[in-house]
């Protein structure tokens, strides 16, 4: 697929997803806030429904799984124990004209120089020698170091104030309830604790829709394993498939995943080990999903910062550090690569049309319902009644009488529906309705009574 093309397809996604209540840009009626987006009636559903399916494959469908949702909110003891005021950073560089900031490795990226293992003064020294300008065609400053934890003070009395954080990734509650769930659960290694929940991080430069925003959720399970490099190995492989599997099913297509190792020199402060899984986006390879073997980082940490211990008694009564195993994700990033994997433009009847080809697990909308004339009331009632019968068993389904049947049709697909149910004057005689296939086009009658059965 030509550049062009792929990059239209980005547009068109993004123009879908306002038009048909998926996402919104936040606070747009005050000119939009960079970097935050809102999630319509549409995207908040397949939100959810996301979320429901990294529950079930991670946490449910596993006995070994526990789930907590810990707090937002986190004394800065925790940043540093963990290391983020220290390292969780970005090169910043300032347009010194327009003071309009940038991240310095992008400046130098998008010149064709690789900053793999670059200080943040030889990002300077290769900004200057290459003269590189702002957007605006400007002169960039020195390059400075920009952590992306977004404080905040809590207390009423100014000057006694404590700092705390919006916490950068969620990983730090899990690791801070490690205890808790060991004196509350009696698990025993290996086991894993998993969450889903936002997290903030003060990009210099968010962008790309929804895959580089300043307020997101995540999807992450810990996994606790005794510290051998037996279990070490066995369990990161395990979790690697395991997190591509669930990526796959997405719906999205094996040859636009792959995996890629972190380089040494860009491996995250705690890793000892780490992978991407990455998804070919319209504007190249990118991070979709990340599997780190964090050793016993987090815990030790958390036991020398807080004075609490953090190890576990195994069966021989032994004091142990466990090792952990990560796979995290963004919602966001996976809301975005599973709308551009699914959508398509294809001809029917001789007319394009635009789908977008969701797995039915994921889709917002199971079933629509339509009365084949909104202004004949018997057609209206049976169509409710249809309905009514529909929504107590599928739940998120839709009723439409709004155009003719071709504009329904192409409504529903736009959204993702899997199958449209048409109830017309036959049906009044016969109990039966039309049933449209989204991917296929193809229809067909169905009993009223074997509707249920048949759309299961």
């Amino acid at each position: 697929m030509a550049n062009h093309e792929v990059e239209n397809k980005m547009e068109k996604l993004i123009s879908l997803a306002k038009r048909r209540g998926f996402v919104f840009q936040g606070s747009e009626i005050y000119g939009g806030l960079s970097g935050v987006w809102d999630l319509g009636p549409l995207g908040s559903i397949l939100n959810e429904n996301i979320k429901k399916y990294w529950t079930k494959k991670f946490v449910e469908d596993r006995e070994e799984m526990y789930k907590i949702s810990a707090s937002i909110l986190m004394p800065e003891k925790v940043w540093e124990a963990s290391g983020h005021t220290e390292s969780f950073t970005d090169p910043l560089v300032e347009d010194v004209e327009t003071k309009k900031r940038y991240r310095a490795d992008h400046v130098l990226e998008d010149a064709g120089v690789e900053t793999f293992n670059m200080s943040i003064e030889e990002m300077g020294e290769k900004i200057d020698e290459l003269e590189l300008k702002s957007p605006d065609g400007n002169a960039l400053g020195k390059p400075k170091v920009f952590n992306l934890l977004m404080e905040t003070y809590l207390g009423a009395v100014d000057g006694s104030k404590d700092k705390a954080y919006l916490r950068g990734e969620i990983t730090q509650g899990v690791q801070v309830n490690f205890k808790n769930v060991l004196d509350s659960m009696r698990p025993k290694l290996p086991f894993g604790i998993g969450q889903i929940g936002k997290a903030f991080r003060n990009e210099i430069v968010p962008g790309q829709f929804l895959f580089r925003v300043r307020e997101f959720e995540q999807m992450e399970l810990q996994y606790y394993i005794a510290p051998t490099k037996e279990e070490g190995e066995r369990w990161y492989e395990f979790w690697k498939a395991f997190s591509m599997e669930w990526y796959k099913g997405l719906g999205i297509k094996e040859e636009n995943l792959r995996f890629r190792q972190h380089e040494k020199d860009e491996m995250a402060h705690y890793a000892k080990e780490a992978w991407d899984i990455e998804y070919k986006t319209p504007f190249g390879w990118k991070e979709a999903w990340g599997i780190h073997h964090r050793g016993d980082w987090d815990l030790r940490r958390h036991q020398e910062y807080s004075g609490t211990s953090m190890q576990y008694i195994d069966g021989e009564g032994n004091k142990i550090t466990p090792h952990i195993i990560e796979t995290s994700g963004g919602l966001g990033r996976a809301m975005l690569f599973t709308l551009l994997d699914n959508y398509v433009e294809d001809e029917v009847d001789g007319n394009i049309r635009t789908v977008l080809a969701l797995p039915r697990h994921l889709a917002p909308v199971t079933v629509a319902v339509f009365p084949l004339l909104k202004n004949k009331p018997e057609l209206v009632e049976k169509a409710r009644e249809v309905f009514t019968a529909l929504k107590k068993e599928f739940g998120n389904v839709m009723f439409d009488d709004n155009g003719n049947i071709g504009k329904r049709y192409r409504r529903q697909d736009e959204i993702g529906t899997p199958y449209c149910v048409t109830v017309d004057f036959d049906s009044l005689e016969g109990n039966d309705v039309t049933v449209r296939n989204r991917d296929t086009a193809e229809q067909e009658r169905v009993k009223i009574e074997d509707l249920i059965s048949k759309l299961s």
